[in-house]
């Protein structure tokens, strides 16, 4: 339901496109039936997110209810049909959503029909960014591994079980340079970074942007992009999950990774820049299909993670990562973790729920228990 502007509307009681509610912050995105959700500061401790974020969802589901609506959790709508059924914000920055659309086509699975979580980690300067951007190059190909929620679109099964990232991987082609391989390659300075990518990209888009209205550092959409403005680099390749519990139970395993290789746990510095992009892309293939059963054969890539094998499953992998790097607050997550763990990430769960029905009653039932999920901050089982 594209009503994401009345919901604005109503929480703060006239025409706006960011609500401001104590250390949370809601705004719109680029269409009408999403809205974001995030804490306005940074926060080191994930642990008392969760219950936040949660009291934030069912106070907007109370805001909803009087429409007809209600949130939805997950990556992807199971049925939505971008053609007809996309609906661009309208209002503040409308010009810079009209460019979008002008440009790329945004009536389309990769733009219209995705949620995601965004991660974002501080650096305070050369130095740290070079290593966190390091760090999280290694992190980011198995990410779908672990938050896969995406294997239904247009009423159907897609072969993919991160179908969010699987179309989002190719959603600014036309401008190559704003995206390349997902996989951002190595840098090692912000200057670089301006060098190499941003300044390439603003040349690449300028014939198609003379006004200059996306020519920011938010048209890179890599899986991992630096945000300047605020030193942090911002990680992309997370799939929305069906409660805030969950969903930060995946921030807590991939910031401790992170954390982990930065600090050089399993490989120095120098080893984790020399892995090339090719290897990396490949990974992520993999587990955009497969996920958690993807098979990881590059056993170079394996040794700078510290797993004791030539090869491996990506859901093996992450059991090595979590137990080895152990997320901070980890009483907060072993439940929610040990789910995904033992049963597979969302998309795995969703399929097992479906079976072989796909019909749009059984769709509907699925993705409604979904959405009871998400309204009582619990995780889906099955």
């Amino acid at each position: 339901m594209p009503v994401a502007d009345e919901l604005l509307r109503r929480a703060a009681g006239a025409r706006v496109a960011e609500v401001k509610r104590g250390r949370f912050c809601w705004s719109n995105e680029l269409v009408l039936h999403l809205v974001e959700l995030k804490n306005a500061i940074p926060d080191p401790a994930l642990e008392s997110l969760p219950a936040a974020f949660q009291a934030e969802v069912r106070y907007i589901n109370r805001l909803l209810e009087p429409l007809g609506a209600r949130l939805m959790p997950v990556a992807t709508h199971p049925w939505m049909d971008p053609r007809t059924e996309t609906r661009l914000w309208p209002h503040d920055n409308a010009l810079i959503y009209q460019t979008y659309d002008r440009i790329f086509g945004c009536k389309a699975h990769g733009w219209a029909n995705l949620q995601s979580m965004h991660l974002n980690l501080p650096f305070a300067d050369d130095a740290e960014f070079a290593r966190l951007h390091a760090a999280i190059r290694l992190v980011l190909p198995i990410i779908p591994a672990l938050a896969a929620s995406s294997p239904i679109a247009g009423g159907r099964p897609t072969g993919f079980m991160d179908f969010r990232m699987e179309t989002y991987r190719t959603n600014q082609a036309k401008i190559w340079s704003t995206i390349a391989r997902v996989i951002p390659d190595m840098v090692t300075s912000r200057a670089e970074y301006q060098a190499t990518i941003l300044a390439p990209m603003y040349r690449d888009i300028a014939p198609f942007d003379p006004e200059g209205i996306l020519q920011h550092e938010w048209l890179n959409v890599r899986g991992a992009i630096p945000r300047f403005d605020r030193n942090a680099i911002e990680i992309r390749v997370i799939d929305l999950q069906e409660c805030p519990q969950a969903d930060l139970a995946i921030a807590a395993a991939v910031t401790a990774v992170v954390r982990a290789i930065y600090d050089d746990k399993w490989s120095s510095f120098s080893m984790q820049q020399a892995i090339g992009t090719d290897a990396l892309v490949e990974i992520l293939h993999a587990c955009i299909r497969d996920a958690e059963q993807a098979v990881i054969g590059d056993a170079g890539y394996l040794r700078l993670l510290g797993f004791p094998g030539r090869q491996c499953q990506a859901g093996e992998l992450w059991r090595h990562l979590i137990a080895a790097a152990s997320p901070d607050g980890s009483a907060h997550w072993i439940e929610p973790l040990r789910m995904v763990l033992e049963r597979g990430p969302l998309a795995r769960r969703i399929l097992r729920a479906v079976g072989s029905d796909c019909s749009k009653t059984r769709l509907d039932a699925v993705y409604r228990e979904l959405c009871d999920c998400l309204e009582a901050g619990r995780m889906f089982v099955c």
